[in-house]
């Protein structure tokens, strides 16, 4: 009772919960720790931290958004991924609105850029704008996911363009061209997603360029 005494006073107050502050110079996440923490909002299940490392599993499109707006204009961002799973399909977003998820499982509406790694049973890894099945990607079949073998991620946005680096840091794995980039409100958060398979992802680190 008083806390929601509570709640109704800082509503009629007109108060606002605070966000967490946006991402300054750089951002950096090991997960090691018991529980998500209040730099994640939640948008369903499947998501856990087990042995220092964020598990995502059986999430279907709902993705887990980190609360903090990323830092405009370039932008680099490292992470080691991998799955359990001969089917693959390792997942993020990039630049979304922080809150969108599927409500239904029919096809899921981003709001950003998504990065899959082996998606599709495995069959292709794609850079797509806002619509994974639609028509607007760069796109690879090869080489595909081999079951828990650690990745090391590098996306780095400059202007218009999205290189994303697996282990070779050297030469991008996919390159993406944007002649109407994403960017400012609604495109200021970057979640991990998944479908069903066992994905893992550690040492996240973000940095403005």
């Amino acid at each position: 009772m008083r806390r929601a005494a509570l709640v109704l006073v800082m509503l009629a107050l007109g108060c606002k919960v605070r966000e967490p502050p946006p991402i300054d110079k750089s951002y950096v996440d090991d997960f090691n720790r018991g529980g998500l923490g209040p730099d994640y909002n939640r948008t369903g299940g499947g998501y856990r931290i087990a042995g220092g490392v964020l598990n995502a599993k059986g999430a279907h499109n709902h993705p887990l958004w980190l609360a903090r707006k990323l830092p405009a204009g370039d932008l680099q961002i490292d992470l080691d991924a991998w799955s359990t799973s001969p089917d693959g399909d390792i997942k993020i977003e990039l630049y979304g609105d922080g809150k969108s998820y599927d409500p239904d499982g029919n096809r899921y509406q981003a709001t950003g850029y998504v990065l899959v790694l082996g998606g599709w049973k495995n069959s292709k890894s794609i850079i797509a704008r806002m619509d994974e099945h639609g028509d607007e990607m760069a796109t690879r079949t090869q080489p595909a996911v081999v079951a828990n073998q650690h990745y090391h991620w590098r996306i780095i946005r400059r202007h218009d363009t999205i290189e994303w680096f697996v282990d070779d840091l050297t030469t991008p794995f996919l390159r993406y061209q944007d002649a109407l980039p994403l960017a400012g409100r609604g495109h200021e958060y970057l979640a991990f997603n998944n479908w069903e398979t066992d994905t893992w992802f550690d040492n996240l680190v973000i940095k403005r360029l």
